[in-house]
């Protein structure tokens, strides 16, 4: 059946979005798989798209497959403001290395950036925070970091893309994540965690009071989706650090939030099996891409044990969407979804459809979704 009034086609998916994370579906619940990863590699590399998408754009692509959009594009808003003193500049050392260079009253910091060939994404060479010297660089520009919004963007993107989703923001990664992701590389992070502790809680105390800072310019903006972007992952964030550092910080971080009105979740995108005991001590509303088997490490009813009433974001391992599996199998795990999390089930795909995903297997899941919907 199609055309029905509940369906995802239909309906202000912004709304549906909104009032699914805020409890007030009515015990609907919303499709909105990520079809970045997918889209990019294609283009990338000039691979023909299906037919009846090729000339149309991200946002036409997921008209098309009747579903949501989780829209990230809404972090462009949060405008990161150095102290006027820092100053930054780029050197092109060959075709696909970049040098990068922070110069700060304090000291100056490096990173070396290197192009895939493979898509858009760039990787670290060199990081900014190789010695403890760097580390207390990088403490003084976190200590000096403010935060502005950037409304006519809003504006602009809320235009581009109507009632597709609802604006949504990912910040920036905690403490020991951000540490490893954005800074120092895991092997240096972990390095500096344990044979610097003083310097690196310094640092992680300057964004804690910085991510405090955002805070309060999110809880002044219109965006009540806020994700904490952290792509936790339990085999390089034990559950010793997790408890000591990212703990402390989730709390503060959520406790701020939820006085502005918002609904907060994480990204926990890799083995997450050991860290689901602490999630709701986290204060978090929801998790996003906890990822389960066969691909990830726990099964979909630890995870529904462990969450509770929490909101369970994605949960379709992205393998089923890959010609290895059945279609069949990608249904029945898509019905198990509903019966364990619904309402409390914003759907995706943990946590994108990969390069070579069957993109038609989409829209298998979204009869599933809407056949649910319809018969509420």
């Amino acid at each position: 059946m199609s055309g029905r009034p509940t369906d995802h086609a239909n309906i202000d998916l912004c709304q549906l979005n909104l009032d699914v994370a805020f409890g007030r579906a009515g015990g609907k619940i919303i499709w909105q798989p990520r079809i970045g990863a997918w889209l990019d590699y294609k283009r990338f590399k000039g691979i023909p798209l299906p037919e009846w998408c090729a000339d149309k754009n991200a946002h036409e692509i997921l008209r098309e497959l009747g579903v949501a959009a989780r829209l990230y594009d809404f972090n462009g808003c949060f405008v990161s403001c150095d102290d006027p003193r820092v100053k930054t500049h780029q050197e092109v050392l060959d075709e696909r290395r970049v040098q990068s260079t922070i110069e700060t009253p304090a000291g100056d910091l490096t990173a070396i950036i290197h192009s895939s060939e493979d898509n858009w994404t760039q990787r670290q060479r060199k990081w900014f925070v190789s010695t403890e010297e760097d580390m207390k660089v990088a403490t003084w520009r976190a200590e000096h970091q403010t935060w502005s919004f950037d409304q006519d963007l809003y504006d602009e993107l809320l235009a581009k893309w109507g009632d597709l989703g609802a604006p949504t923001m990912y910040m920036p990664r905690t403490n020991v994540q951000g540490l490893y992701i954005h800074f120092a590389g895991v092997e240096g992070g972990i390095m500096a965690i344990y044979d610097h502790p003083d310097t690196c809680e310094a640092f992680f105390r300057a964004l804690d009071d910085s991510h405090d800072r955002l805070c309060d310019v999110l809880n002044e903006s219109p965006v009540e989706l806020i994700n904490f972007g952290d792509n936790v992952h339990a085999d390089t964030c034990s559950p010793a650090l997790f408890e000591k550092y990212m703990l402390p910080a989730y709390q503060r971080r959520c406790e701020k939030l939820h006085a502005g009105g918002k609904f907060v979740f994480a990204h926990w995108d890799g083995n997450c099996k050991p860290l689901l005991p602490y999630a709701h001590e986290t204060g978090l509303d929801g998790i996003e891409a906890i990822t389960p088997l066969p691909q990830g490490d726990v099964t979909l009813e630890e995870c529904a044990e462990a969450l509770g009433e929490m909101v369970m974001i994605d949960g379709l391992p992205a393998v089923y969407f890959d010609e290895t599996f059945s279609e069949q199998e990608l249904i029945d795990c898509t019905k198990k979804m509903i019966d364990l999390f619904a309402p409390n089930l914003i759907l995706g795909i943990s946590d994108e459809i990969s390069t070579f995903g069957d993109i038609e297997r989409v829209r298998l899941v979204t009869q599933v979704v809407d056949d649910y919907n319809a018969s509420l």
